[in-house]
């Protein structure tokens, strides 16, 4: 039997100190709100989960092997009881989580407005994400056993550690594809020299209007606003990247007006280019969109893999197929309250 396919995100784990409320206080105003709730999070931990979950093809068995790999505060009482049982129970393994002493665990504070249909505002407090700098002992650590099929990364680490193993995975002498969901996006920016020969880059509409106005800043070329976003503009901003940093597979996602894809993947025939638009599922209510764009790039990261462990090539990826999969497991997840609990199963 051949080795399952093998997903390591290396990411970010947060405690979500989550508050729903009418609406969103105004400057120097208190208001009452709903309720308090505690979960586990961060982007890296709910993309974990989000493969972990994605690889179940029935309620006992996984197609897909998935590592976690981050840092959080040594003796928290919150990992040990909430975040790693999370995470174990959706399928990822933790051993490739530190326990850094004298550090607090990363915390978001979410306030979930129930008035504006569960829109939310997020507060992020870094701790022990930040603090994994040492960049030869978090390669020991992503490479035991092996390079991975999938390498999950997201901007809630240190955007050094980030852009090293951009750098190092991307190399041709490397067998991993990279999934990069740059969210969020570092100060600094991501230079188009780190995206280079990318195999997967997931973004949504802000994010992708800040890659336009580095890409565009270099061609002269106004920036559009995110209202005026359209097929044409992404058909542009997407050619030059393929043409300027050769990324594989682009994915932005459109929230209500669906997601866009755009490939240009090497194969037997050269380099085959395809654009596509897929229709956004309609949902009765929107509760929470907390872990929408998380489930949406760890069922495609699984999906990814799947073909990868089959081929060991990206050509002949179904990326349509598997933007239509992870579409309907976000629509899901929006119908749900919490981040990694709202997450669906694969047999689901």
């Amino acid at each position: 039997m051949a080795p399952q396919p093998v997903i390591r995100v290396v990411g970010s784990l947060n405690i979500d100190f989550v508050t729903r409320t009418p609406r969103v206080p105004g400057p120097g105003e208190t208001l009452q709100a709903t309720s308090l709730t505690v979960h586990a999070g961060g982007k890296g931990a709910n993309q974990a989960v989000a493969c972990g979950k994605a690889a179940f093809i029935s309620q006992t068995q996984q197609d897909v092997t998935v590592d976690m790999i981050g840092a959080v505060g040594k003796g928290d009482p919150y990992y040990a009881s909430l975040l790693k049982p999370t995470l174990e129970k959706s399928g990822v393994s933790t051993t490739g989580v530190e326990e850094i002493e004298g550090v607090q665990t990363g915390t978001a504070t979410i306030i979930v407005d129930e008035g504006s249909g569960g829109e939310n505002r997020i507060l992020v407090v870094p701790g022990a994400n930040h603090e994994v700098k040492d960049l030869e002992q978090l390669l020991s650590v992503v490479t035991r056993k092996g390079d991975p099929d999938v390498m999950v990364l997201q901007g809630e680490i240190c955007r050094l550690m980030v852009l090293a193993l951009l750098n190092l995975f991307n190399a041709p002498e490397r067998h991993t594809c990279i999934v990069f969901n740059p969210a969020p996006v570092f100060s600094e920016g991501i230079p188009i020299e780190a995206l280079q020969s990318l195999g997967v880059l997931v973004v949504n509409e802000t994010e992708c209007l800040l890659l336009f106005k580095v890409v565009e800043e270099l061609n002269g070329v106004e920036v559009p606003r995110e209202e005026d976003l359209d097929k044409a503009h992404l058909d542009r901003l997407t050619k030059h990247l393929h043409d300027l940093a050769r990324i594989s597979i682009i994915v932005v996602t459109l929230g209500s007006r669906g997601v866009y894809y755009s490939t240009d993947i090497s194969g037997q025939d050269g380099f085959v280019q395809n654009r596509g638009l897929v229709p956004a599922v309609k949902v009765k209510q929107v509760v929470d969109t907390t872990a929408a764009g998380d489930t949406f790039v760890g069922y495609f990261a699984t999906a990814l893999a799947r073909h990868l462990a089959a081929t060991h090539e990206l050509a002949g990826f179904d990326v349509a197929g598997a933007v239509s999969k992870a579409n309907k497991a976000a629509a899901r997840c929006v119908q749900r309250n919490g981040a990694m609990e709202s997450i669906p199963f694969g047999y689901e």
